[in-house]
Formats: C-alpha cells, sequence, structure tokens
C-alpha cells in the first residue's frame, strides 16, 4: 500500500470516492419516476462509481421470463440476444433471481467453471457479481456488474452496493405501484367515458365506432368492432390513430377476408363466446396466418405485437367481437387488460341488445301509428282539407292522433287529441281513441254526445292513459260550427277577411278524469272560413305561459289565407314549432269552399 505524501493511502482515498459516488447514486434514485431513469442511474453512474466496465439491470418478467432493462458495455448483439429470456437458462444474472441471493465470481477460470457456454461473460480475464433485487417477499430483478481482471470487492464497498440494490428495488417498486395506480385510474376512465359514450343514444353503430375510437391509443394501436348480421360478421368500425392505416386496415379486410372456420380469432370468439388473449404475436404465427406472400408482407410491416378479442355477449348471445391489437406502441396485453376489454364489452353488448330491443319496440308502434294515423285527408267537395303531423326528434312514437269524417249531407267532423307518453302503450291507445270517435261520429256526430260517450267508455274499461281531444262539427247548411273540448288547446279560426278569432279554452278536462256533463259551443262559420286545430306541440315553450304560445298563433295565421292550404299549413307550423323542443306536432285545417 502506498501513501502519498501528506494524505491518507491511495487505496482508502479511492474506496472512498467509491462510497461517496454509490451514496450519490442512492440519492439519485430515491428522486426518479420512471424505470427508464432508474435503469439509465444503474447502469451508468453506479456503474461508474464502482469501476464496472459492464452493467446491467434485468427485470422479472411473469413468473418465467426476464427482461433486459437496460446494458452498458458488452458486446455487439449482447443487447438484442438478451431482450428477454426464459429464467430457467443458467445465466450469474437468473441464478441471483432465482435464489435470491448475490453471485461472486472472481477471474476468468471461475466463470467458465460455472458458466461453461457463456463465452460472452468470460472475454477475457474477469469479475462479475450480480446483486439481486428484493421487495418484501419477491425477487424482481438483479443488478449485473463486471470489472476488468481479478477484482476483490471490500466488505465496505459490498455492502454499499448491497444498499444500491435494495434502493434500485424500492424505487421500481415505487414507480410500478404509481404506474399500476395510474393505469388503473387510465382504466376507470376509459370505462366512464365509454359508458357515457354508450347510454348517449340508440344509435349504437355510431356509439360503437366513438367507443373504438376512445380505446385508440390509450389501450389499443388498432380496434376493430364487428357484429353478426345474419349469421355473418359485419365490421362496424375500425380506428387508428393514423386514417391511413383505418383505410389500410379496412382494404386488408376486403382482401383477404376472415375464415369462418379458422380455430382462433374473431370467428372463433363468436363460435365460442370466450376470449382470446395472445400476448405475443410472433412471426411463426404471421406466416402461419397468412394467405400469400403479400399478405405476410403487410401483416410483417403493421409491426403487430399482442392481441386481445372478446365477445360482445347479451342474454346468452354473441352479438359480435372487439379486438384491440397492439403494434407501434410495443403494448404487451395480459391478463389484466383481457378483464378490461370483456368489463367494456359486457357494457357494449347490453348497449346493442338494448337498441336492438328499442328498435323492434319502435318499429311495431310505428307501424301501429302507420295504420290507424290517415295518410291523407278524404276528398270532401266543397272543402279544402289539410293535415300536418310530425313526430319529435326522439325515437319512439308518440300518441298524437288526428282525423276528419266526411258525413255525406255536407257537413264535416274533424278532431285532434293527444294520447299522454309514448311508445307502445300511447300508439295503442291512440288507436283505440280514433277508431272510437269515428265510430261515436257514424251514430251522432253532435260534438257534446262524442266526448260523453268516450267518458262513458273510459268508465267502463277505466286505463291509466291521459287523453285529452277537442271535436269540431261544421255545418254548412246552418253557417255554423259547434266545437266541443276536452283539456285541450282550443282551435283557431281564420275568417274569409283575414280576421282572426280565438275559440275559448277547454270548458272540460281530460276524457274520462271526473263525471261531468259534456258542453259544445256553437260559433258562426261561413264561406272562405278556415278552422286550425292542433296539439300543444305546436304552442308550447319550456318557461313560457301557453297563453304566449296562443298569441303567436293567432298572429301566424293569416298565412292560411294562402290559396295551396296544405303548403301554407306545413310553413305556419314550421315557423310557430320551438326546434328545440321534443314533441311531436299534429295539425288539421279545413277551408270551407
Amino acid at each position: 500500500m502506498t501513501t502519498p505524501s501528506g494524505g491518507r493511502p491511495a487505496d482508502e482515498r479511492r474506496l472512498g470516492d467509491r462510497l461517496t459516488r454509490l451514496a450519490r447514486v442512492n440519492a439519485e434514485l430515491v428522486m426518479v419516476d420512471t424505470v427508464e431513469a432508474v435503469t439509465k442511474i444503474v447502469v451508468t453512474h453506479g456503474a461508474d462509481a464502482v469501476g464496472a466496465t459492464v452493467a446491467s439491470l434485468t427485470l422479472r418478467e411473469g413468473e418465467d421470463r426476464l427482461r433486459l432493462a437496460g446494458l452498458r458495455g458488452g458486446r455487439e448483439g449482447d443487447e438484442e440476444k438478451w431482450s428477454t429470456y426464459p429464467l430457467s437458462v443458467p445465466t450469474p444474472t437468473s441464478d441471483a433471481i432465482r435464489s435470491g441471493e448475490k453471485v461472486m465470481l472472481t477471474g476468468a477460470a471461475a466463470i467458465r467453471e460455472h458458466y461453461p457456454d457463456l463465452d460472452w461473460i468470460s472475454h477475457g480475464d474477469r469479475s462479475v457479481i450480480c446483486l439481486p433485487l428484493h421487495v418484501a417477499t419477491r425477487t424482481i430483478g438483479a443488478i449485473g456488474l463486471s470489472f476488468p481482471g481479478r477484482r476483490t470487492l471490500d466488505a465496505t464497498e459490498l455492502e454499499f452496493l448491497e444498499i444500491l440494490a435494495d434502493t434500485c428495488a424500492q424505487a421500481i417498486e415505487r414507480i410500478t405501484a404509481q404506474e399500476v395506480a395510474a393505469k388503473q385510474s387510465a382504466k376507470m376512465a376509459f370505462l366512464a367515458d365509454a359508458s357515457t359514450e354508450l347510454s348517449r343514444s340508440l344509435d349504437y353503430q355510431v356509439t360503437l365506432s366513438n367507443v373504438a375510437r376512445l380505446a385508440v391509443p390509450t389501450f389499443a394501436d388498432w380496434c376493430a368492432i364487428d357484429v353478426v348480421v345474419d349469421g355473418r360478421l359485419h365490421r362496424l368500425a375500425v380506428a387508428h390513430v393514423d386514417p391511413a392505416k383505418v383505410q389500410l386496415a379496412k382494404d386488408i379486410a376486403d382482401r383477404y377476408p376472415s375464415d369462418p372456420d379458422a380455430p382462433n380469432g374473431a370467428w372463433n370468439v363468436m363460435r365460442t363466446g370466450e376470449s382470446e388473449l395472445i400476448a405475443e404475436i410472433t412471426d411463426e404465427m404471421l406466416v402461419a396466418g397468412a394467405r400469400d406472400e403479400e399478405h405476410l408482407q403487410i401483416a410483417l410491416d403493421l409491426h403487430l405485437r399482442s392481441a386481445l378479442t372478446v365477445p360482445l355477449v347479451a342474454r346468452e348471445r354473441v352479438l359480435g367481437v372487439i379486438t384491440w391489437v397492439s403494434a407501434e406502441s410495443e403494448r404487451l396485453y395480459s391478463y389484466d387488460d383481457l378483464a378490461l376489454a370483456e368489463d367494456l364489452a359486457k357494457r357494449a353488448a347490453i348497449a346493442i341488445d338494448n337498441a336492438e330491443l328499442h328498435s323492434e319496440t319502435l318499429a311495431a308502434a310505428m307501424q301501429l301509428q302507420r295504420a290507424v294515423l290517415p295518410a291523407e285527408m278524404p276528398h270532401v267537395p266543397g272543402w279544402e282539407v289539410a293535415h300536418y303531423y310530425s313526430p319529435s326528434g326522439r325515437t319512439e312514437v308518440g300518441g298524437d292522433f288526428y282525423d276528419t269524417v266526411s258525413l255525406g249531407d255536407g257537413r264535416l267532423a274533424l278532431f285532434v287529441g293527444d294520447v299522454m307518453g309514448r311508445g307502445v302503450d300511447a300508439a295503442a291507445a291512440m288507436a283505440q281513441m280514433r277508431a272510437a270517435v269515428r265510430a261515436y261520429t257514424a251514430v251522432d256526430p253532435t260534438p257534446a254526445v262524442v266526448l260523453s260517450k268516450l267518458d262513458r267508455m273510459f268508465a267502463q274499461y277505466p286505463t291509466d292513459q291521459l287523453v285529452t281531444l277537442v271535436y269540431v262539427l261544421v255545418d254548412p247548411a246552418r253557417d255554423e260550427i259547434l266545437v266541443a273540448n276536452a283539456g285541450h288547446p282550443p282551435p283557431v279560426l281564420l275568417r274569409v277577411d283575414r280576421g282572426v278569432e280565438q275559440l275559448p279554452l277547454a270548458d272540460g278536462c281530460p276524457l274520462g278524469v271526473v263525471p261531468q256533463d259534456r258542453q259544445q259551443t256553437a260559433f258562426p262559420f261561413r264561406a272562405g272560413d278556415t278552422v286550425v286545430a292542433f296539439t300543444d306541440g305546436l304552442i308550447e315553450r319550456r318557461d313560457e305561459d301557453i297563453s304566449e304560445g296562443q298569441d303567436r298563433v293567432r298572429r301566424a295565421l293569416p298565412m292560411l289565407a294562402s290559396s295551396d292550404l296544405r303548403a301554407a299549413l306545413d310553413e305556419l307550423v314550421e315557423v310557430l314549432r320551438d326546434p328545440s323542443r321534443d314533441d311531436d306536432v299534429a295539425a288539421v285545417a279545413a277551408r270551407r269552399g
């Protein structure tokens, strides 16, 4: 041992310097927030602190594989060769991880004796130490250090290296926990966003397309959704951050359609109802699945890394499949990712099933509505009759109904009603009401009589449906109009001189609510006069009294003086209705010739 003049021994100074530098490395590890940063500190600063010319950080991936997180030094090709390998392969690193004990080898002979097949590590006379990374009861990886020549580590230096390994392990565990928490938070946010999207509309095709886009690129580089149509898979949506690749995926699907008999993939998931996880897509898999050389080259160029496919199942029916594929991100899917995809698939399947059930119900209701609402007003000599009907912007039919009846003696009956509620029940009640009104009109068209008979019908056959109705009978021979109103917006008259007359508000409550004597009111009605009856969808607006809507009708009614009553009624409704209000609008106008 040499002692420089006036100073401590050189070896002691070098050791002190190494320990100081190791202490700084430990301090750095406490501050970093990514595994990449930990790796850089260990294989550069840590190696420099102790004079190692080759340094590595290897992490456990699953139970039986190792992944090289970082390497400095070594020979060309080492990083690629050892990027990932089985834990069972005998190396100083794998032995340290399996045993949980440090591995120390001094000199080429010792290395060759224990690892005769690892020529890369025994190149020249070297010394090796591998330090396991312990977290609680688990060993999550190892630090490998290689020194030129025969290097013996001082006990204090060895203790510091073990402290370095512990600090490294704790940093990785802390960062991993933070990443897991962030991923879990991202998953919950994704599911929340997807659930919101799925509940936004009953148009499941648009909705699922948006859900596919939500998955990219957070959880997938590619997301495709296929649904079953007439026993065949139909590509509903495909998403990628690059629009050109979306088109490429569609072109590939057209040129190389999936084999319905394939033992794996979307068709197999559809047949079995079982999810598929391909944790790592190998070139051998791509070769096996390619139809020709061009197909193989496309698959190789896409750099597919991992994939999972899950079924869309509702009420024990497979409605389709969702496929996530990793490519550019190098993400490798796990069973945790599969669980997330299956959770999403359950929600999507319920949305599809609800949309289908709603469509079936809507179709039945609309068919019923079309069957009972008049397609055209009857041609009545001496009269011009027009009607308007528009369902709301919602996807359910309502209960507005209307009709005109020519009585054959010059008189004309017209009525407009509203069954409260929506859907099949409202449509069915509307159909019954229209049929009943026409039947009672055929017996005695007097307005008060018709409404009284309807009240008795409700008393005989109680219902929870609330129905309003205005009934009008025009008698040209008497130049008179008779009106009876059961809780409905009152009609309006447009006189031949363009004067407007608002008929009185309803003098009775809705049909069948309480026993009452129905009244009718007579008004003059001469040649050229027009009567208009309508539902509340024409005049009601949010945060506004109904009288304001009636005033708008009175001001706009002169529009009906046009020679084309039908076109004028259409224009009147478009002017008066509130486009922001979600309600049906029905209107009938009759002008005496």
